[in-house]
């Protein structure tokens, strides 16, 4: 028998699930989304749970995001496998928001896309040596979502808006600095971490606490001035026009990264992350990445990215319109418009 996509056990007073793709970095399915609500749904109430764990089996990556192949397929059929995706995800994001008990999740190795979205909910957010965090969506005709237009604007500065555009890639440091992380730890100390987690559920801080590792300076830190400065627009247009009247190297650098992009990834990411919409909560925020989602996902962009990125590798998207001028506010403002009735997203009954 083949072994379950997500391991749901109990250590004592320790709900643990563990994501077991490692043969694709642990990149979630519609089922896993489904096992960590009926998981966490079972523990919501459960006195004798004190602590979620949410780590991976392997070594490489916590969680490099959703199954995009999935998706393109469906986008570029009827899209209702995606949306349903998309739903449950994004209940499972909301879920881990609200959740009364304490969580910690082990960013160990990449931790992009849908990972983002189940660890930034956390409590205590472990970043290591082997720790990548991105949100590179920008690349394949996609957006940061998973409560991206919730947690990218709340990092210091412009860090989360430079980040969502560019798809850049932390380090645990830089995670650290940026609060993306609470704590770093070195990933041969996580064994232990994890059994003295099982026997002191109450006592987690302290335990990860004690087990700091100190992996040096973050690189982020002398790039902090030129993000604030160049990313301070609320608008694409905005930050294109610093980045192209600047004549920083770094900044023609992260011009050229954005030239690359989706002009309509860029420009939707650009209004979520950029500070226009202010949700006034996470749900707020999932009922309009749901929108874009599901819009999206059948987009000439996103099945053109999955292609050049993905799929046949040539790293040459076509994309449509192929420059920020062809991409007007009104095809915009299409893209997060309302739902009909009865097709928004709406978060768990009870949560």
């Amino acid at each position: 028998m083949s072994e379950p996509e997500l391991i749901v056990r109990r250590e004592g007073g320790l709900g643990w699930l563990t994501l077991n793709r490692p043969q694709a970095l642990g990149a979630l399915t519609l089922g896993m989304c489904e096992a960590m609500i009926a998981a966490l749904q079972g523990w919501r109430h459960d006195e004798s749970v004190k602590l979620v764990l949410i780590d991976h089996a392997g070594d490489r990556g916590f969680c490099a995001g959703g199954d995009i192949r999935m998706l393109a397929e469906s986008g570029a059929a009827d899209g209702a496998a995606a949306r349903r995706f998309f739903h449950t995800e994004y209940r499972l994001n909301h879920l881990l928001a609200v959740y009364p008990k304490p969580i910690v999740a082990v960013m160990d190795g990449i931790t992009m896309g849908g990972g983002v979205g189940i660890s930034l909910p956390a409590k205590l957010r472990i970043a290591t040596e082997r720790t990548r965090f991105a949100m590179p969506e920008t690349g394949i005709g996609l957006f940061p979502d998973v409560g991206a237009g919730w947690w990218l604007p709340r990092l210091p500065g412009r860090v989360g808006l430079w980040m969502a555009l560019t798809g850049a890639r932390l380090e645990a440091a830089d995670c650290k600095v940026t609060h993306l992380a609470t704590d770093v730890v070195s990933s041969k100390d996580l064994p232990g971490l994890k059994d003295a987690l099982a026997a002191e559920p109450g006592h987690a801080a302290r335990l990860i606490r004690d087990r700091h590792a100190d992996l040096g300076p973050p690189p982020l830190r002398r790039l902090r001035h030129d993000i604030d400065r160049l990313f301070a627009g609320e608008t694409l247009e905005a930050v294109f026009a610093a980045l192209e009247t600047d004549t920083n190297a770094w900044a023609k650098a992260q011009l050229d990264l954005l030239r690359a992009k989706s002009p309509m990834s860029a420009k939707v990411t650009a209004r979520l992350i950029g500070g226009a919409l202010n949700p006034a909560s996470i749900a707020d925020d999932l009922v309009t990445e749901y929108r874009l989602a599901t819009r999206i996902v059948r987009s000439h962009d996103f099945l053109e990215g999955v292609r050049a990125v993905i799929v046949e590798k040539d790293n040459a998207p076509r994309w449509a319109p192929e420059t920020l001028a062809g991409m007007t506010d009104t095809m915009t403002d299409a893209l997060f418009a309302p739902l009909p009735p009865g097709e928004e997203w709406t978060p768990l009954p009870d949560a």
